[in-house]
């Protein structure tokens, strides 16, 4: 087992930790929402709410991926403790950037599917945003296709993502300490 010492691990920003946990909670309730909305026999009423909150949750991920990536272009993330072999580097690299990339498809596919097949997003149409996609069914199931199977990619990496985490939890190696705590040292 590789301890490294806490003191000597570079941490990311508490804008950076911030965002992060903020956005990991979110997702993780999005995910589940949009899988329970689409069950039979849901009662209308929750059916609805589940809607709302989902696509909702939809445009806030997206702000936040949206800052998050002009945060770490001014806030560059700390490097890895020198315990983290090449690949592995390479392998959080990889998947850090695939979370982004998936996390944006999944936002403007939705965006596009729920705006195409005619609906609202409640939270945009409050504050008077244009609808930037036009009504378009073959537009709507393409995106919708698209979100469908995009959520099997993304989800696999967010399990990637916990499953590293949890390794280098138990390795204490240093790198958790680098996002943990969210607030505070």
């Amino acid at each position: 087992m590789s301890k490294t010492n806490s003191q000597s691990v570079q941490r990311y920003s508490s804008t950076t930790r911030v965002l992060h946990w903020v956005s990991a909670v979110l997702i993780l309730s999005t995910i589940p929402i949009g899988a329970i909305m689409l069950r039979e026999g849901l009662a209308r009423p929750t059916q609805d709410l589940l809607f709302i909150l989902h696509k909702n949750g939809g445009v806030i991920i997206f702000a936040l991926v949206v800052a998050r990536l002009i945060w770490r272009a001014i806030s560059p993330p700390p490097p890895l403790p020198a315990s983290v072999s090449g690949w592995q580097q390479k392998a959080a690299k990889f998947g850090h950037w695939g979370l982004y990339g998936m996390l944006l498809v999944m936002s403007v596919s939705g965006y596009v599917r729920v705006r195409a097949g005619g609906f609202p997003v409640e939270m945009l149409d409050a504050i008077g945003a244009p609808t930037f996609v036009p009504r378009s069914d073959a537009l709507a199931d393409f995106a919708q296709t698209v979100h469908h199977y995009g959520r099997v990619f993304l989800v696999a990496l967010i399990i990637a993502h916990v499953a590293a985490a949890l390794w280098h939890m138990i390795r204490r190696d240093g790198v958790m300490r680098r996002i943990w705590p969210p607030v505070g040292s």
